[in-house]
């Protein structure tokens, strides 16, 4: 499976950005998908998670109740609607794949490039 991470940008606080994530390969239905950031100098963190079907959803304590991950498998493609951004949310951001739900870097074995996103103050 092939990642590639879109969408990020320089935004307001407050404002809100969506990232997307298109997939290669006709396995993409098969895996759970998640986003994970990293900021400078700081080690990546989980973001979201999806399941393959979409049913479920977890989300860091961070982000819970601003973020909104979806899927559309039709699409290949995973989205990470971010709302009410704070400076704190800046990083780039990453999308990947796993064999299961996991909110650990580890368990995931195709990751995106990364896509920027700057809050600005």
């Amino acid at each position: 499976v092939q990642l590639q991470a879109s969408g990020g940008g320089l935004v307001q606080a407050g404002g809100s950005l969506r990232l997307s994530c298109a997939a290669s390969g006709r396995t993409f239905s098969s895996y759970a998908m998640g986003w994970f950031r990293q900021a400078p100098g700081k080690e990546r963190e989980f973001v979201a998670v999806i399941s393959w079907s979409g049913g479920s959803t977890y989300y860091a304590d961070s982000v819970k109740g601003r973020f909104t991950i979806s899927r559309d498998n039709a699409k290949n493609t995973v989205y990470l609607q971010m709302n009410s951004l704070k400076p704190e949310d800046t990083a780039v951001y990453y999308c990947a794949a796993a064999y299961r739900i996991s909110s650990w870097p580890r368990d995931y074995d195709y990751w995106g490039q990364g896509t920027q996103v700057t809050v600005s103050s």
